[in-house]
């Protein structure tokens, strides 16, 4: 049984410390202090349109892959005790036929000394040296946006939590505190139609995946850590997670998809190599619920690793390599409670190339996103392209192109998702 009653002591008081500071009202009366917190405040947004096809026909899905505009709205304001800030997005989603809202930050930061920062609220996490390849970087994730063509940004989804910096001649210490689980915004068929292996069928639309998400406040949280510092220019980092999968990573006897324990333990370094900047990072997921591969129903444990070089090779041009790799521990035990059939390789690996060309006074970029596995036989490509017209208005063009020999892998599987897109955008 976790603390349940502490923690959610710890949270209350952390957020009443930051919102309303002992001597906040006293001083200046609630007018004075109302309008010493508006008069800086800044005002941002966008309105966007985005749509797109999928090229091939998919039975599971609508032929529009993503049809909708969207409103984000950006506030954000500081006295001399804190500062504050919301950004949130209001969509209208043509394939949903639904309107949504999503608040994706909305926080309060302090910094009480040299010593010490705390953010609590709504907010966007990460940490980890890996580009759009996370190891121990267990925030929330959006697959689903990614593969439909929305922007980059939306890859990275909320949490609410509490971030806690400590910072220290020797070395700095972030502590993250979700009260509630937040998993992966994951493919469940919504918009992306997918391999299914309980059912060995695909899957989309409105035929989803049922889940049971662990959801009880304070008892069903996740504590995450990074212990980090320089040494000389290179920065090393030591990770340390305890929660759940943040996909689902079990079944239930009752044929409903679950989310075990995962208790994750890393570390990184990235620093200059050459004329360029190196990476590795290294990731222990253990399952405890797995049993040392005993229980067939829930993930085995895995070791994570990740070696990456990035490099400007000429003016306004990026290319940044990646070699990640999955070790499914206890693999005698997965074998011998797996179907021949269902197996997965011990071992899988994937390569990354990111490439990002600047032209026209930079005002239009040319990029690609590109993954291959040659242990799964299959790949993804997210090439994109986006001119600005003015410094308010940007025009882009994208693809997400999934290709695979079988079914049943990672990408393969999305196959008949590949889609085209195109985007306006209008910020204020």
């Amino acid at each position: 049984m976790r603390p349940a009653t502490l923690a959610a002591a710890m949270w209350l008081g952390l957020f009443a410390a930051l919102a309303a500071p002992p001597c906040f009202f006293a001083q200046e009366g609630f007018a004075s202090s109302l309008r010493n917190l508006l008069d800086p405040l800044e005002i941002n947004g966008f309105v966007e349109t985005r749509v797109g096809m999928r090229t091939g026909r998919d039975p599971n899905e609508k032929d529009f892959s993503i049809a909708e505009t969207r409103m984000q709205l950006e506030l954000f304001t500081s006295t001399e005790n804190a500062d504050f800030k919301y950004k949130g997005d209001l969509r209208l989603d043509g394939v949903r036929n639904q309107t949504g809202y999503e608040t994706r930050e909305a926080w309060v930061f302090s910094r009480p000394n040299d010593s010490v920062d705390i953010k609590v609220g709504t907010q966007v996490l990460t940490w980890g040296t890996g580009g759009l390849v996370f190891l121990n970087d267990l925030f929330p994730k959006d697959w689903q946006s990614f593969f439909i063509g929305r922007d980059a940004e939306y890859l990275k989804a909320p949490s609410t939590a509490a971030k806690v910096g400590l910072f220290s001649d020797f070395a700095n210490l972030d502590l993250v505190y979700t009260p509630q689980f937040n998993p992966d915004r994951y493919v469940n068929g919504e918009y992306v139609s997918y391999w299914d292996p309980n059912r060995e069928k695909r899957v989309g639309n409105k035929d989803t995946m049922k889940v049971d998400t662990p959801q009880t406040w304070f008892e069903d949280d996740e504590f995450a850590a990074r212990l980090y510092r320089a040494a000389g220019s290179y920065e090393l980092a030591l990770y340390a997670y305890r929660g759940f999968w943040k996909t689902p990573e079990g079944m239930s006897d009752k044929g409903t998809s679950t989310f075990p324990e995962l208790n994750a333990y890393g570390a990184s370094a990235r620093g200059p190599v050459g004329p360029g900047i190196g990476n590795v990072e290294f990731a222990y997921y253990h399952s405890p619920e797995s049993h040392g591969g005993e229980n067939s129903a829930v993930r085995n444990s895995e070791i994570r690793y990740l070696v990456g070089y990035t490099q400007d090779l000429w003016t306004d041009f990026n290319a940044a390599v990646q070699y990640y790799v999955e070790q499914k521990l206890d693999y005698g035990e997965y074998r011998k409670r797996t179907a021949a059939a269902k197996q997965k390789d011990e071992f899988r690996h994937v390569l990354t190339l990111q490439l990002t060309q600047l032209l026209m006074n930079q005002n239009l970029t040319l990029a690609l996103d590109a993954y291959l596995s040659p242990s799964d036989q299959d790949a993804y490509l997210r090439p994109s392209a986006q001119y600005k017209v003015s410094d308010r208005t940007t025009v882009g063009i994208g693809a997400n192109v999934f290709m695979g020999e079988h079914k049943d892998t990672f990408f393969g599987q999305f196959e008949k998702n590949t889609n085209i897109y195109t985007f306006l955008r209008y910020s204020f």
